[in-house]
């Protein structure tokens, strides 16, 4: 693989994934590209890495529990952009603990996207419309037909299918008649019995079969026909295609900014929209065609990652969560300080992303917390290199320079200014004189860099 290969791959993994080292990437150095773009969206690779064992020694359920299961995930899973869209659809289909009452009901919905997120939209929207902490979230369940509650109807529209300005208050009417009756099962009270699951239920008897007109079209529909006519839909295409861009390739506009400012790349929206309406909405297919684009391969370092995109970056750098029999630290709380509290997010428009990532208390939280972590040389992946790095210097002392540079080939093309980079040398090198302590001195002021900051 050549040197411009090899950043381009690394490129695919950090956004496709959560970051890659150089031993993974050396692994990969014979396949070609494309072949390594069909492999993430369509993975041959088995999905068991220790999740039973995780389990075993962190017992227990609720939010607290499994979203660090989550990260414990997202930092070792085989397959990457499985779990990379677990997380957009959680940010796209905003749905917080705070407001259910069951502990698990969060941790099915995640569930649910890490075996859907890659099919098709028609499928990932029924199966959204069918989830119990959605339908409790948006009050689909006191959605009656004699009574319909609006809240999921227009959200479906409003944020997790079209868009602002491409349907009426009568579209959000009627579709949301045509999903009465949709509902789940009434668990037991968590107190003193413990969390059980719930599941949906349809209760006839609630539905509305009467007459609909929607989106231009009339029938007697159920929810499951009104996606179908949604998916089908150009602005549908058009908006999802926006929010794959803004996760994927460049931080866009907020969403509730869409309507009044055209994409950024209008010909990238426009490339994954004729994908979408020809695949019938596959998200394979659209994903494929993003992750082959020039303007993927081109978009290097213009997204800021997201507190969860940083904190997994830093554990595989450090490789200080890949051992499931030791009891996790609280991760969550972590991206929870940084801004993105994982299965609670603030409202139903999800995250705001980009530079609103980045205020002087949540940077401040960043720095500290990748900082701290690469200074301690017992983490696997920091003392190996340090351990290299002495070996180096014994066979031949290094310069500043290639001390530099060394360090700068853990992290694979981050592209830092020469002024900083100078800075770096100067402040290493009046504070730090052992190999050990230059390692730590220069990846401490690399992970604290602004161009650290995006992927």
């Amino acid at each position: 693989m050549t040197g411009t290969d090899r950043e381009l791959v690394a490129h695919l993994y950090r956004r496709a994934g959560f970051g890659i080292n150089n031993e993974d990437l050396d692994d990969l150095a014979l396949l070609d590209y494309e072949d390594l773009v069909e492999e993430l969206v369509d993975p041959s690779n088995d999905s068991d890495f220790g999740i039973r064992e995780w389990n075993r020694y962190n017992p227990g359920d609720g939010p607290i529990v499994y979203r660090n299961q989550w990260i414990y995930r997202m930092a070792n899973t085989k397959r990457p952009l499985e779990e990379k869209m677990t997380l957009f659809w959680h940010h796209v289909f905003a749905t917080g603990q705070g407001k259910l009452e069951h502990p698990n009901v969060m941790g099915v919905q995640i569930d649910t996207f890490r075996q859907i997120g890659l099919s098709d939209f028609r499928t990932i929207l029924i199966s959204l419309s069918k989830d119990p902490a959605m339908i409790f979230w948006l009050d689909n369940n006191e959605n009656h037909k004699d009574a319909p509650n609006e809240n999921y109807g227009r959200e479906l529209l409003e944020l997790f299918s079209m868009g602002v300005g491409n349907y009426t208050e009568d579209d959000i009417k009627n579709a949301s008649r045509a999903f009465t009756g949709w509902t789940f099962t009434q668990p037991v009270p968590v107190y003193p019995q413990g969390a059980y699951p719930t599941q949906y239920e349809f209760l006839g008897e609630d539905h509305d079969y009467s007459d609909k007109m929607f989106l231009g079209k009339t029938g007697s529909f159920n929810g499951e026909e009104i996606i179908g006519i949604i998916v089908e839909q150009e602005a549908t295409a058009r908006f999802i295609s926006r929010h794959l861009y803004n996760f994927f390739v460049a931080d866009e506009f907020q969403v509730p900014a869409w309507d009044e400012n055209p994409p950024k790349d209008p010909e990238a929206v426009s490339l994954l929209s004729r994908v979408f309406m020809d695949s019938r909405g596959d998200i394979r297919a659209v994903l494929r065609a993003l992750f082959n684009s020039d303007f993927f391969k081109y978009s290097k370092f213009q997204r800021v990652k997201s507190p969860t995109e940083f904190i997994v970056g830093i554990l595989k750098l450090t490789g200080e969560y890949c051992d499931p029999t030791i009891p996790a630290p609280n991760y969550g709380a972590i991206t929870a300080v940084m801004g993105q509290d994982l299965l609670n997010p603030p409202t139903v428009e999800g995250w705001h992303t980009g530079s609103e990532w980045l205020d002087a208390g949540t940077l401040s939280e960043r720095i500290n917390f990748a900082v701290e972590a690469v200074s301690d040389t017992t983490k696997p992946r920091i003392n190996a290199l340090a351990h290299r790095v002495a070996s180096q210097q014994e066979q031949d002392e290094m310069s500043e320079d290639q001390f530099l540079n060394y360090c700068l080939d853990e992290f694979v093309d981050i592209q830092i200014s020469e002024s900083d980079l100078n800075r770096m040398k100067k402040s290493v090198s009046s504070m730090r004189q052992e190999p050990g302590e230059q390692l730590v001195g220069y990846l401490q002021c690399i992970v604290s860099s602004p161009e650290y900051q995006k992927s």
